[in-house]
């Protein structure tokens, strides 16, 4: 094979490559009315969508409060995000919500993080972390670290009372 022929078929493959990488990395949006599954979890249309970096208790999960008293947390927690989305909708009768992903879980549901507004004002993410209804889901990334120290400070939400956290639970009951 000739000199040129090689430099070309090199060049070729480099060029096939920086492509893929750069088209597999950029961030892709999903929008439209949110069906909420859980305080961690929600549906657009067709797409199951997880909230990147937080981690929201169970649905058959239960927490004790300030009283030390068993409350549903896994509900409380969905029923926050259900309401939140409510309480900042665009428009009546719609769950306008845009996710923001560039990769997918072993589930393959999106890693997506998710706004109410298409300019990124509401963070649905990081709400459920600062409120006390998820808790920064630190083995996959530190991003709401910050929040979730406020939250505590503040004894928002689950940080109230007790509970395990979301990880453990599982571990524990599944």
């Amino acid at each position: 094979m000739s000199l040129t022929k090689k430099l070309s078929l090199s060049l070729f493959s480099i060029f096939i490559l920086f492509f893929i990488t750069q088209l597999h990395g950029q961030e892709k949006f999903i929008s439209g009315k949110a069906k909420i599954i859980d305080g961690d979890s929600i549906r657009i249309e067709k797409h199951r969508i997880r909230l990147l970096g937080i981690d929201a208790p169970e649905m058959k999960q239960l927490c004790k409060d300030k009283n030390n008293e068993d409350y549903a947390c896994g509900y409380l927690s969905k029923n926050f995000l259900i309401s939140f989305i409510d309480d900042v909708k665009i428009s009546k009768n719609l769950r306008e919500v845009f996710c923001y992903y560039s990769e997918f879980d072993k589930y393959n549901r999106v890693l997506g993080e998710c706004f109410v507004g298409p300019k990124r004002i509401y963070n649905l993410n990081q709400a459920m972390v600062l409120s006390g209804h998820a808790v920064a889901y630190l083995r996959y990334s530190d991003k709401y670290l910050k929040d979730q120290e406020e939250a505590m400070v503040k004894k928002k939400g689950m940080w109230s009372g007790e509970f395990i956290f979301p990880e453990e639970w599982r571990k524990k009951n599944k």
